[in-house]
C-alpha cells in the first residue's frame, strides 16, 4: 500500500539502478514470489468471504465485520497486488495517467480500510465481552452494516487530500506515485490510516484482555460456553452454567471461591472427599491459567501481526517527510511496502482459523460437501 502513493520503485520519484537483483532470474524469481502472495491472499480471503455467505451457522453480526474485513483485502489482491507487481518488474509505468489513477485511488482507499476494519473489529469485541448483556441487544446485522459504512466512509476521507493534491501537480507519464511534498496532507493520511487505529487498537486488546483475565479468575472453569474475542473462541462461564456450578455440593464451589480458614475447616469437616475437591480445584485453577495464556497468545497474534506488518512502512512514511534528505532504496521501499500488502493474506487466517465454526465451514467447502 500506499497511503501516501509512494510506489516500490523509487519514493518521490527516486530512480533506482542497482535494484532487486535486476538480472533476468532475479526478476522472474521477485515476480513468480510476490505472484504467489496474490493469489495466496485472493484465495484464502474468497474462502472466508465464501464460508460466510453459504454457512448459515456463520450468519452473525460479529462476522458480518469479518466479511467486510475479508471483501476488502480481497480488493487489495486483485486490484492493487498484480499492478504493483507489473510497475516492479517494468521500472516503468506503462499504463497511462487514468488508470495510475484508479490504482493509487484503490490502493490508498483499500489498505486503509483494511486497517480501520481492524480497529472496528477490536471495539465491536471489546464491547461484546465488557457489556455483554446490553451489547448484545444492539449487535444486530444493522448496526454491522452502519459501522462498515462508517468504515469505508472513514477511508475515502482519508484517502482523499493526498489524492486531490497530487492531481494539480504535474507528474512524469512514466511514474504513479504521489510525491512528499505536503507534510500536511502526509501526516493527515498517515495519522489517520495508522496512528491513531494503532493507539485505538493497543488499548482496546489491553482492555479485552483485562476483561477476560478477571473472568476467568472471577467465574474459575466451571462448565463452559465460548465467546468471541476477535474472531476467536475462548472458554467463558455462561450465566445458566454458572447458576450450575453454583449448584454443586458446598465443598467444591467453596474452594472455587476466595474462603478464610474457618471455611476450610466446616468444608473439611463436613466432607468426606474433601482431599478429591481439593484436587479438583487446583486442576480448575490449571485450566484456568491456561486458558489466559491462550488469550494472551491469541490477542498477541493479532497485535504483532498489525504491528510487524504495516508499523515499518508508516515509520518510513514519517521519516521520509521530516528529512528530504533521508530517501529509501527502492529495496527498502518495496519489501515494506509488500509487507503491509501481506498483512491482507495473514488478516483471514487469524481472525479465523483459531474459530471451529470457521474451520468446520472451511473443512466443509474445501471437500465440496454441500452439508452446510
Amino acid at each position: 500500500m500506499d497511503p501516501n502513493g509512494t510506489h516500490p520503485n523509487g519514493t518521490d520519484g527516486a530512480k533506482s539502478t542497482d535494484g532487486l537483483g535486476r538480472s533476468p532470474a532475479g526478476m522472474i524469481l521477485l515476480s513468480l514470489t510476490l505472484s504467489v502472495l496474490a493469489v495466496l491472499t485472493t484465495a484464502i480471503n474468497s474462502l472466508v468471504i465464501s464460508a460466510i455467505i453459504v454457512t448459515r451457522k456463520l450468519h452473525h453480526p460479529a462476522n458480518y465485520l469479518i466479511c467486510s474485513l475479508a471483501v476488502t483485502d480481497l480488493l487489495v489482491a486483485i486490484l492493487v497486488m498484480p499492478f504493483s507487481i507489473l510497475y516492479i518488474v517494468k521500472e516503468t509505468w506503462v499504463m497511462g495517467e487514468v488508470m495510475c489513477t484508479i490504482w493509487l485511488s484503490t490502493d490508498i482507499t483499500c489498505c486503509t480500510c483494511s486497517i480501520l476494519h481492524l480497529a472496528a473489529i477490536a471495539v465491536d469485541r471489546y464491547r461484546a465481552i465488557t457489556d455483554a448483556v446490553a451489547y448484545s441487544r444492539k449487535r444486530t446485522s444493522l448496526r454491522s452494516a452502519v459501522t462498515i459504512s462508517v468504515v469505508w466512509l472513514l477511508s475515502v476521507l482519508i484517502s482523499l487530500p493526498p489524492m486531490l493534491w497530487r492531481h494539480h501537480k504535474k507528474e512524469q507519464e512514466n511514474e504513479c506515485l504521489i510525491k512528499h511534498e505536503n507534510i500536511a496532507f502526509t501526516l493527515y493520511s498517515t495519522f489517520g490510516a495508522f496512528y491513531i487505529p494503532l493507539i485505538l487498537i493497543l488499548i482496546l486488546y489491553y482492555k479485552i484482555y483485562q476483561a477476560a483475565k478477571i473472568l476467568y479468575h472471577k467465574r474459575g472453569p466451571s462448565p463452559m460456553k465460548k465467546i468471541e474475542i476477535n474472531g476467536h473462541k475462548i472458554p467463558m462461564c455462561s450465566d445458566r452454567e454458572q447458576q450450575n456450578h453454583d449448584a454443586l455440593t458446598l465443598p467444591e464451589k467453596s474452594m472455587s471461591e476466595p474462603s478464610t480458614e474457618g471455611d476450610r475447616g466446616r468444608i473439611s469437616a463436613a466432607s468426606p472427599n474433601f482431599q478429591l475437591h481439593s484436587e479438583r480445584s487446583i486442576k480448575r485453577q490449571r485450566i484456568s491459567g491456561a486458558r489466559e495464556r491462550k488469550a494472551a497468545m491469541t490477542l498477541g497474534l493479532i497485535l504483532g501481526a498489525f504491528v510487524i506488518c504495516w508499523l515499518p512502512f508508516f515509520i518510513q512514511e514519517v521519516i521520509i517527510n521530516i528529512c528530504s534528505s533521508c530517501i529509501p532504496s527502492s529495496e527498502i521501499t518495496t519489501f515494506l511496502t509488500w509487507l503491509g500488502y501481506l498483512n491482507s493474506l495473514i488478516n483471514p487466517l487469524i481472525y479465523t482459523v483459531f474459530n471451529e465454526d470457521f474451520k468446520k465451514a472451511f473443512h466443509k467447502l474445501i471437500m465440496c460437501r454441500n452439508e452446510l
